[in-house]
């Protein structure tokens, strides 16, 4: 048996910034409710127009900090051309064996950019072959024991998706604020002579607040991130929906 390093909740995402905008302030909520939270990222974003893969990892490493996040990992798969295949999908099951996260909250199984859906779909998969006995993973030539996270959620990035469920992240948008514009590199925060991107665009940076505050009109409250679910979250009594 592996040495267990339990936490309560995985963010992965196939770029650096992908978690802080699809769930920064679920994940910074969380964690001020004493839940230990770890993120992984599966490329380094080396593909991004601005930047570079030294600047975007010294920004993540910033971001995961000001989310006072357990760790921060990256899988180092390549960006762009990373496929859904065995032996990318063994490399998560062998950080999901180790660290036991009871909720995975990960990319949509659609979205503008392409790595966006094919990371929901292997981490999808990750997820079901982690709990199988007969999938055998072995680190530092200790076996793996099987794991199976409860629940695999997928936060919302570039399209428009209706959530299947909504959190309430009223006191924590600026904090999901600030690790997004960690990534300076990405949104043209430190006037780098670098062409520009969707990122960049003052619509773009925008949208990061009135998309939440649109869930949170919904749901009345100030904020809201939303999430789909591959499986019907179940509820003890009908009081437990707010």
């Amino acid at each position: 048996m592996n040495n267990i390093e339990k936490i309560d909740i995985l963010a992965i995402g196939a770029h650096p910034d992908d978690v802080e905008l699809g769930c920064g302030a679920t994940l910074a909520k969380e964690i001020a409710s004493g839940k230990k939270i770890g993120i992984l990222d599966l490329t380094r974003g080396e593909l991004g127009t601005r930047g570079t893969e030294e600047i975007r990892e010294q920004e993540a490493e910033k971001a995961a900090a000001i989310l006072q996040a357990k760790f921060r990992l990256n899988l180092g798969l390549p960006d762009g051309f990373f496929v859904n295949n065995k032996e990318s999908q063994l490399k998560i099951v062998e950080i999901i064996r180790k660290y036991r996260p009871d909720i995975i909250l990960c990319n949509p199984m659609d979205d503008r950019h392409p790595d966006h859906g094919k990371a929901g779909k292997l981490v999808s998969d990750a997820c079901f072959l982690t709990g199988l006995r007969k999938v055998e993973t072995v680190v530092d030539g200790i076996s793996q024991a099987p794991w199976r996270p409860l629940q695999v959620y997928h936060y919302i990035q570039w399209k428009h998706e209706e959530p299947d469920f909504v959190v309430d992240v009223s006191g924590y948008i600026k904090k999901k604020i600030e690790a997004v514009f960690a990534f300076a590199s990405q949104f043209g925060l430190d006037n780098r002579d670098e062409p520009g991107t969707v990122l960049t665009s003052e619509n773009f940076k925008d949208s990061i607040l009135y998309r939440a505050k649109d869930l949170g009109r919904l749901t009345g409250v100030a904020y809201g991130e939303g999430f789909t679910v591959e499986r019907y979250p179940l509820v003890n009594s009908v009081f437990d929906l707010k």
